[in-house]
């Protein structure tokens, strides 16, 4: 059974940084796509950023890019994303998802959300003074 277990977020101000683990239980993440989907209350989902399973390249939402930073540690069988200058309006619940042999781009499309191999159960992250 393939499963997902997230750890990480929290409280933090605004400004402020938090790390997001993603790591796999049952299978290796080698050769699955991993991607960050988030969805505040009231607000429709949407994606943050995903990582290929083949050579590693990212995609990341625009609201995101240049805060954000998605890489895998594959002796841990982990994905981290760092969360760094963080803003009111990245108060979400976090999902990480796995999907066998996709690209990051496709891997973030939200076409495909209901086709994911595995998903984590979720991380809050608040941000807020």
């Amino acid at each position: 059974q393939l499963q997902l277990v997230q750890s990480g977020g929290g409280l933090v101000q605004p400004g402020g940084s938090l790390r997001l683990s993603c790591a796999a239980s049952g299978f290796t993440l080698d050769f699955y796509a991993i991607g960050w989907f988030r969805q505040a209350p009231g607000k429709e989902r949407e994606e943050v950023s995903c990582i290929s399973s083949s050579d590693g390249s990212t995609y990341y939402a625009d609201s995101v890019k240049g805060r954000f930073t998605l890489s895998r540690d594959n002796a841990k069988n982990t994905v981290l994303l760092q969360m760094n200058s963080l803003k009111p309006d990245d108060t979400a619940i976090y999902y990480c998802a796995a999907r066998r042999g996709q690209t990051a781009q496709d891997m973030c499309d939200l076409h495909y959300y209901y086709a994911m191999d595995a998903w984590g159960i979720g991380s809050l992250v608040t941000v807020s003074a």
